[in-house]
């Protein structure tokens, strides 16, 4: 029982700091183009307008993204609570995977958001 409650916690802290980013972001993303925090891609650090743009539309996106990924993952777990220590195990990792790839999903919609609101130069298309 105490793997599986030290699981379940892991199964939480993906999500929880999806909600948290999100919710950080959404209120003060960084204001400078940095690359120690914040989401930098090569699009995203042309200058100033793209940086904002794209720290606004991470937060919002992992806000979204973050509750519904949170209520699943604090869910699925009560489904295989008294199983054996192998079960868990396979099944929080399976979780765990699942939901790096939500961690990551965010990069394909903001870099085409990127493209589409600005040009090639970081200049806002018309």
């Amino acid at each position: 029982m105490a793997f599986w409650i030290f699981m379940y916690i892991c199964d939480l802290l993906i999500p929880l700091l999806m909600v948290g980013f999100g919710w950080y972001f959404r209120r003060y993303p960084p204001e400078n183009i940095n690359y120690w925090f914040g989401y930098r891609t090569t699009m995203s650090t042309k200058n100033q307008d793209t940086w904002q743009f794209a720290q606004r539309y991470y937060g919002n996106l992992s806000w979204k993204l973050g509750w519904p990924t949170l209520i699943i993952s604090a869910i699925v777990p009560l489904f295989y609570m008294g199983r054996s220590t192998e079960f868990v195990g396979v099944c929080g990792g399976i979780l765990c995977l699942l939901q790096l790839v939500l961690v990551l999903y965010p990069i394909i919609p903001i870099e085409i958001a990127l493209r589409k609101t600005f040009d090639k130069n970081g200049n806002r298309r018309q």
